[in-house]
């Protein structure tokens, strides 16, 4: 009960935030995303790690975010990939709007790993993202796609469903 309190203030406080706070909040929900999926049980050693393909400002918020706080007992550190044929095993993978159309040959790289993609664009769910920010009447939201998530061996948990906005 108290982790779904402290997603609904973090919609609160996405609502009286301008999109400069974008990067700082998504930063936030993805480290919140990690408390409610299960990865297999061969991801949950060593670093817990969240990948960047291409440019973002929001780089900059996962570093912070990585310096001060763990996933379970995991460190976390962020990977940046410039090219698909560079990306290689990581919990959590980032596409910013900028690289959506990339998004087919990552989802072939990514087939055989247990990895919770998360996109930027309208749409990029039902394409094959796991979890897709998009903005609502100004408001900062997600799209959460059951089928690309568990096709990964990933659990979510129904807290997170119940925040999510489904879709197919």
């Amino acid at each position: 009960m108290k982790k779904i309190s402290l997603l609904i203030s973090l919609f609160i406080l996405i609502n009286l935030s301008g999109k400069a706070q974008v990067p700082k909040l998504q930063s936030i929900f993805i480290y919140n995303f990690t408390k409610y999926i299960e990865w297999p049980a061969s991801y949950n050693s060593g670093d817990f790690t969240i990948g960047i393909f291409g440019q973002t400002p929001l780089a900059k918020e996962l570093n912070i975010l990585a310096k001060s706080k763990k996933v379970g007992s995991q460190k976390i550190s962020i990977k940046k990939f410039k090219n698909v044929s560079e990306i290689d095993k990581c919990n959590i993978l980032f596409v910013p709007k900028n690289k959506s159309s990339e998004l087919i040959n990552i989802l072939k790289k990514l087939k055989d790993k247990s990895t919770l993609i998360i996109t930027e664009k309208k749409g990029m769910a039902r394409q094959g993202a796991g979890i897709n920010f998009i903005i609502v009447n100004n408001i900062q939201k997600f799209e959460l796609n059951k089928t690309n998530i568990t096709k990964y061996n990933l659990k979510i948990s129904p807290n997170l469903i119940k925040l999510a906005i489904i879709v197919k």
